[in-house]
């Protein structure tokens, strides 16, 4: 066979040149072609971490930065980082001839994935022996040097306290107490580069947002979360728990994976201003879609409304009001309750979904 044959045109190297980078397909293979000081390079498209389009990223000196994690690769080499160098993605010959780039695909190097130990999250969800296990989740946010009275704080205190009274294991996670990240919108370059564990804490070992994932996912029988209502809505500190949540719901969509089975929600909902139903509606869909169950009557609230928001009353009659702490510890012995019937109750095999979440993928 003629050695000619081995080569394939990449394109023109002019309009490839001035791109800098970009993604080229040869028949079926995908192939991320560069060009920097004159020089063409060409690797495999596809990162080793999950998959990310290089092509699709952008130049860093002679490395290639992959649009989904950041993870870089020689552009001409396909070597890892300094450090990550037993990371490589394959790497093609590349030579130009008649204003052609043109590549040597049965030249390209081997991949080279380095042993990576993986997360303790990702490790299979499976509910270990033991009592009901009830997870508490203030969002409240305050001044650490400041702190005040939070009447939903309080409140999901009475609930654990009468969890814990009935025999249940509780956690009481303060979100304001952990360091943690902003969703970064991994998920809005690809569906599949949002990740479980999440791509941030994987990346970032400081992150703090791991108690929230560990209790969801592998330690709580019952989750109760608690919010304050601020401008209508529920606390700035739960919405940015929730978009990074995205990653467990979305297992659904691109691994039909349900990390969430036979486990319990509820909520608590304290603001000085009314729109309680629209917070517990937007929580209730939410953590529907995670794929918790709820207990009947799913949440207590408590509002004077807007036209009474001089919040030194409102505090008051929280703190003070037996109905209301009772009404707490109602709420957490409904949701022990289901959840003990769940658990005695083997999760389906599948569960049918509407929507994309309703076909399987690879």
């Amino acid at each position: 066979m003629n050695d000619s044959e081995d080569w394939k045109d990449a394109g023109a190297a002019d309009e490839l040149a001035a791109k800098g980078l970009s993604r080229v397909e040869i028949g079926r293979l995908q192939i991320a072609v560069s060009c920097a000081a004159g020089e063409f390079g060409a690797v495999h498209n596809h990162c080793n971490h999950v998959g990310g389009p290089l092509g699709e990223g952008h130049l860093d000196g002679d490395y290639i930065v992959c649009p989904w994690h950041q993870w870089k690769f020689h552009r001409v080499t396909g070597l890892g980082e300094p450090g990550f160098e037993a990371d490589r993605v394959p790497a093609f010959p590349v030579k130009v001839e008649g204003g052609r780039v043109l590549i040597n695909l049965k030249g390209a190097t081997r991949r080279q994935r380095a042993p990576h130990e993986p997360h303790p999250l990702a490790r299979p969800v499976s509910r270990g022996e033991g009592p009901v296990r009830v997870a508490g989740i203030s969002t409240t946010a305050m001044a650490k040097n400041a702190p005040r009275y939070s009447g939903s704080d309080d409140l999901l205190g009475a609930a654990l306290k009468a969890a814990g009274e009935k025999g249940c294991e509780t956690q009481h996670i303060r979100l304001n107490d952990l360091k943690f990240q902003s969703c970064e919108g991994y998920y809005s370059k690809a569906a599949r580069a949002c990740t479980w564990p999440c791509s941030i804490t994987q990346m970032r070992p400081k992150d703090e947002l791991t108690v929230v994932y560990e209790a969801l996912v592998h330690w709580a029988d019952v989750v109760l979360i608690a919010t304050p209502i601020r401008w209508g809505q529920a606390s700035s500190l739960y919405f940015r728990m929730a978009e990074r949540l995205n990653c467990v719901q979305n297992q659904v969509t691109t691994h039909n994976r349900v990390l969430i089975r036979n486990k319990v929600a509820g909520f608590i909902i304290v603001g000085g201003q009314d729109n309680v139903q629209g917070v517990a509606g937007q929580m209730l869909g939410f953590f529907a879609e995670l794929g918790f169950h709820f207990p009947q009557f799913p949440y207590i609230a408590h509002s004077r409304g807007w036209s009474a928001e001089d919040m030194e009353n409102n505090v008051r009659q929280v703190r003070d009001s037996k109905d209301l702490h009772d009404g707490a510890a109602a709420l957490a012995l409904r949701a022990v309750e289901l959840a003990e019937r769940l658990i005695a109750t083997a999760p389906p095999e599948r569960l049918e979904r509407g929507g994309r979440k309703a076909h399987g993928h690879d």
